[in-house]
């Protein structure tokens, strides 16, 4: 609820994809933050092209009081990624965030200028063009090492982005994340401050909450 979104593409050839296991790539959920850290370099080593996207809250809140879904939204940014790779890719794998993952596959097919097709969906393709298939499935950071690999160098550039924020706020604000009390500790305190407030992602439910419950205590 604090601080920026951040995606993430990794590009990898496939003689070089089994290099992302043996150097304990994986969910980066599963692992520390130091080590998280330490497969950073690593895996921008191994790959053919990393590149990253940070989306801030006030990007977040204007799509949102325009109706444009959170989901919406990342997939106009993964296309924009994927789009600026050098290289052609044979596959393309997305973690969905959508309930119907292949549809988060079709906006991405949607908003990209290459030559895509979604995996699942039936689609004419031009004789003698090269496409990239698109597979989004749930949890692909769990079941592919390049999503593993993309996850952690998204997590990982997040981390930083918040640590820089802490530092030019000198406000601790703890992960951003609303499952953490440092960060709902911090936006109760600043909530007011404008130069605070603008890294507040407003339309989450922990904000509501925070939201009435201030509304509460002027009300006693």
């Amino acid at each position: 609820m604090f601080g920026p979104l951040v995606v993430s593409v990794v590009s990898i050839t496939k003689d070089r994809e089994k290099n992302l296991s043996e150097i304990g790539v994986r969910d980066s959920k599963l692992l520390s933050k130091g080590r998280r850290e330490e497969l950073y370099e690593k895996i921008k080593k191994a790959a053919s092209e990393v590149l990253t996207d940070l989306i801030y809250p006030e990007d977040i809140n204007r799509a949102m009081q325009n109706n444009i879904s959170l989901n919406e939204l990342e997939a106009v940014r993964f296309s924009k990624l994927f789009d600026q790779l050098q290289d052609h890719s044979s596959v393309l794998y997305l973690d969905s965030p959508d309930v119907i993952a292949h549809k988060f596959g079709l906006r991405v097919n949607i908003y990209s200028s290459k030559s895509t097709i979604v995996d699942g969906v039936r689609s004419e393709k031009e004789k003698g063009k090269r496409y990239t298939k698109i597979i989004a499935e749930h949890k692909a950071d769990a079941r592919y090492p390049v999503v593993s690999a993309a996850s952690i160098i998204a997590k990982v550039t997040r981390d930083n982005a918040v640590k820089e924020l802490e530092e030019q706020l000198g406000i601790t604000v703890g992960s951003g994340y609303p499952s953490d009390q440092k960060t709902i500790d911090a936006v109760k305190a600043n909530f007011k401050d404008p130069g605070f407030k603008k890294y507040i992602r407003e339309y989450w439910v922990t904000i509501d909450a925070i939201k009435q419950q201030k509304i509460g205590s002027f009300t006693d």
